[in-house]
């Protein structure tokens, strides 16, 4: 008699993934789709870094500065909150999908501020992740809390975690210590918001600096790698993965975004193996080249 087990995730046949987009010159593949889903149709074991810039359930009807204009914080229907609890599941659900597909010395990047950065350690602590570090993002020019009750939000957290407890992680450690500049880097990095170049085809509400990512990038990857990104947004992952000769592989959900992204991936080139030694050099954001 035949056993009536389900078989696991890994076990079950994967339908055949069509990408909305694909650059096999670029190395750069787009998925449309609920992250997990896709994830979840994508060969265990075949990401080498993942960076995830999940929603940060912050969209609650209030206001911030922008510009020096008073805006509202409704980024979109993406953003609204479920509750704690909803919120944990999510993201338990999209962490899990992204750990089966790591290989087995892979790391992840996850990005967030106190609305959602909590949720997202525990559920990395939950599913068996190795956490590595918590790194704060400074922004040097944050916008002012109107209310004047609060100090003012001038950081986020990007959390940086192995698959698991056995996996023997890539850390880049000669190329971090030579970009501070011959020091051991700190876990305080302070970057600019995306700088006007960088939105020069449209704006999304929560772009993350080429700057950040390609640090992230150079940290833990090597060439040739393949790069996640479950939420890619305005292609932010994509380019840098590109840029620095990673193999990059991008999910969204929206149009809007994805039309965003594949303008941004049509402009950008890869760098010169010059131009990628020099990323390995500096930290400096103001030298990089958005060309």
């Amino acid at each position: 008699m035949k056993s009536k087990t389900k078989p696991t995730t890994d076990q079950q046949p994967h339908k055949r993934l069509v990408p909305f987009f694909e650059d096999a010159d670029k190395g750069v593949s787009v998925f449309k789709g609920d992250c997990v889903e896709v994830l979840g149709a994508m060969p265990a074991c075949s990401v080498d870094l993942i960076f995830a810039d999940p929603p940060y359930f912050l969209s609650n009807g209030g206001i911030t500065c922008h510009a020096g204009r008073m805006v509202s914080v409704d980024k979109g229907h993406w953003d609204k909150s479920q509750g704690p609890d909803a919120n944990h599941e999510f993201n338990r659900a999209w962490l899990s999908a992204c750990q089966r597909v790591l290989t087995p010395n892979a790391t992840i990047w996850v990005s967030g501020t106190s609305h959602i950065i909590y949720s997202v350690g525990f559920a990395m602590q939950q599913l068996g992740f190795k956490l590595l570090n918590d790194i704060s993002w400074v922004k040097p020019n944050p916008p002012p809390n109107l209310s004047c009750r609060y100090f003012t939000h001038a950081t986020e957290t990007v959390l940086w975690a192995a698959k698991n407890s056995k996996s023997k992680h890539t850390f880049n450690y000669k190329v971090m210590r030579r970009m501070a500049g011959g020091r051991q880097m700190k876990s305080v990095w302070e970057l600019t918001a995306p700088k006007r170049e960088e939105k020069t085809f449209g704006k999304h509400p929560t772009q993350k600096p080429l700057a950040l990512l390609e640090r992230i990038v150079l940290a833990s990857s090597q060439e040739g790698d393949v790069v996640l990104d479950p939420f890619a947004g305005s292609g932010t992952t994509l380019i840098a993965a590109m840029r620095l000769h990673r193999r990059a592989i991008g999910i969204e959900i929206s149009d809007d975004y994805i039309d965003l992204a594949l303008k941004r991936l049509g402009a950008a080139r890869p760098l010169a193996d010059t131009e990628v030694r020099h990323r390995q050099a500096t930290a400096d954001p103001q030298l990089l080249d958005f060309s």
